[in-house]
């Protein structure tokens, strides 16, 4: 028999984006797994987990729980003693039939005992320096480091992701398999009422442009704001800004404050995520001017709800995008008027945008994605076996 013991620690709101990997991940492995194989997730310490009802689940962290079993950790990933605990887990896990270790982070135990796979997203705090403190960077280099010494394979999210791995860490690419994400399967054009429902709970107009994702530096908000600066008017459409919001990078609010645009470019700050697919489908447009992304899920989100979008001509979301988006170079705050301007302007190449972007959504899934995985885990065994 062969258990896999996915490590699903960072499936809480502390990690949305991860803790969604992990959930639609799991959802789609279960029903693919065959005879002789079981799929095990490495729960986080009681006194860490989120209460019931808010428990990690499919698309979501916070919708139901993980499917399967769980085995309780005795320590995060942002505990120390992660580092000889979660190996001792490992090894009893490992007397009970557990082949192989999956982390979805690199904080993990650096000597797990086991076969492992860890999955990559991005290198942020390398591309991007000036943006994180250099004690965050220097300790992001020796972690991640010290993760992918001690795994076997990486699966990386994305091709450009792939290519920073082995640009940053000199990954070989024989130890690299790329599995791409997917929008979620809620992520489709909702009915009237639905929009609607989203459209009175947020004040939204009828029409107006959106971007969905946290204001960080290299997510491009002021040029961004700069751009619609340049177009905005009382007859144009609202840019409406939604997202976590880190209280460290004022620059957005600074922005739109100094072009005086007021309650044209309002600030909804963090969404419910199962208003998401509304609140995409009910948005004219979708712009995300990001400077770089490890994949840029939001982009394949607003494809899969008919939105048509405006991107970053940056190597992850042309990759994910296709000739779907109209691209444009993120440095350029012209460009970016441009992309919203045509958009906005020009109703025909909204509809081709949006049958474009459903096609190009359309071949993604959570199944492909589980699927690339599990063949790691099988390749990985079976190599390990036949040494």
């Amino acid at each position: 028999m062969s258990r896999y013991i996915l490590d699903a620690r960072t499936a809480v709101p502390h990690f949305p984006g991860i803790g969604r990997y992990v959930t639609n991940l799991s959802s789609a492995l279960i029903p693919l797994l065959a005879a002789g194989e079981e799929l095990t997730f490495l729960d986080g310490p009681a006194a860490a987990r989120p209460a019931k009802s808010s428990a990690p689940g499919p698309e979501t962290a916070g919708a139901s729980p993980l499917p399967g079993t769980t085995v309780a950790a005795p320590a995060t990933p942002f505990d120390i003693r992660q580092q000889w605990r979660i190996p001792l887990l490992l090894k009893k896990l490992r007397t009970e039939g557990a082949a192989l270790y999956h982390s979805p982070y690199y904080l993990m135990p650096f000597r797990p005992g086991l076969p492992t796979i860890l999955t990559f997203y991005d290198a942020i705090p390398l591309k991007f320096p000036r943006t994180v403190p250099a004690r965050a960077r220097l300790f992001f280099r020796l972690a991640a480091t010290l993760a992918l010494r001690a795994s076997d394979h990486v699966v990386a999210i994305s091709a450009a992701a792939r290519d920073d791995l082995r640009s940053c860490f000199r990954v070989p690419a024989s130890r690299i398999t790329v599995t791409p994400l997917a929008a979620g399967a809620r992520y489709k054009p909702q009915p009237a009422a639905e929009v609607g429902r989203v459209r009175d709970k947020y004040s939204l107009p009828d029409r107006f442009i959106l971007y969905l994702g946290i204001n960080k530096p290299h997510k491009n908000l002021p040029a961004l704001i700069d751009a619609f600066a340049r177009i905005a008017s009382p007859h144009a459409p609202p840019l409406v800004i939604a997202g976590a919001w880190d209280d460290r990078y004022p620059q957005p609010m600074q922005r739109a404050a100094h072009h005086r645009l007021g309650d044209a470019v309002p600030f909804l700050g963090p969404v419910d995520e199962r208003d998401l697919p509304a609140l995409y489908s009910a948005a004219m447009l979708f712009v995300f001017p990001s400077l770089y992304e490890g994949f840029g899920l939001p982009v394949l989100e607003a494809m899969a709800c008919g939105t048509p979008v405006a991107c970053s001509n940056t190597p992850s979301l042309t990759e994910v995008a296709g000739e779907a988006a109209l691209t444009f170079d993120p440095h350029s705050v012209t460009e970016i008027r441009d992309a919203i301007a045509e958009l906005v302007e020009d109703g025909p190449q909204r509809a081709h945008r949006t049958e474009q972007g459903l096609a190009r959504a359309a071949l993604y899934s959570w199944q492909a994605t589980a699927a690339a995985t599990l063949h790691c885990y099988r390749n990985l065994l079976g190599h390990l076996y036949e040494g």
